[in-house]
């Protein structure tokens, strides 16, 4: 595994009294440059609590016979949706450590939930349609974003200093499928970081 992390941050001193937080900008590619999407990259919480939401709504559809989004960030304590906007039934499952469950046959415009006390990876699928693979990143930290398709995660309002940014994809080549770099952000203002790592090919079956 090939993995390279270039912090390319200015650091800016706050003004008296005012608060110090940043913008952190994170690019994930592949070494040959290209983005990497649905990369989940976080920050320690720094004593701050984990969020009672994300801006995504905490949802995984199954839809057009497959799971969306691909990847879901959940805080920590959540409850997350599985409606099933499909015309046909679904059986949602998960055999991972973080949460075992299953969700048994149910219908169209029907909607089970499930609680997630425990963080880490949560792998689903569906035992009608193998095709259908999903997964939910369970995080303890407010400082947790997603990669967009081109490959850039932003977070806001964080704090400054020498941190730990961790990123993980479900087919990142590494322990884990994450990887870890350190890095320093600023005291205010805008900070970028690019990371380069490999990724494993979706498995064949995979629909996303």
């Amino acid at each position: 595994m090939r993995i390279l992390a270039h912090v390319l941050a200015l650091v800016l001193i706050a003004p008296a009294g005012q608060t110090a937080a940043a913008t952190l900008t994170v690019t994930v590619k592949t070494p040959s440059g290209q983005p990497v999407k649905d990369a989940v990259v976080t920050l320690p919480a720094a004593g701050q609590p984990a969020p009672a939401r994300f801006d995504a709504p905490l949802r995984m559809s199954q839809q057009n016979i497959q799971f969306d989004p691909f990847v879901l960030i959940a805080p920590v304590g959540a409850d997350v949706a599985f409606p099933n906007l499909d015309k046909v039934r679904h059986h949602v499952y998960s055999f991972s450590p973080t949460k075992k469950f299953e969700l048994k046959l149910y219908g169209h415009d029907e909607t089970r939930v499930i609680h997630f006390d425990k963080t880490g990876t949560v792998a689903l699928g569906c035992n009608i349609h193998d095709t259908m693979i999903g997964f939910i990143r369970v995080v303890d930290t407010p400082y947790a974003a997603k990669t967009n398709a081109a490959g850039v995660a932003v977070l806001h309002d964080v704090p400054a200093g020498r941190t730990e940014l961790g990123v993980w994809h479900p087919y990142l080549k590494g322990r884990d499928n994450e990887m870890t770099a350190a890095i320093t952000v600023p005291a205010q203002g805008d900070a970028a970081e690019t990371v380069t790592t490999d990724v494993r090919p979706p498995p064949p079956m995979a629909m996303h």
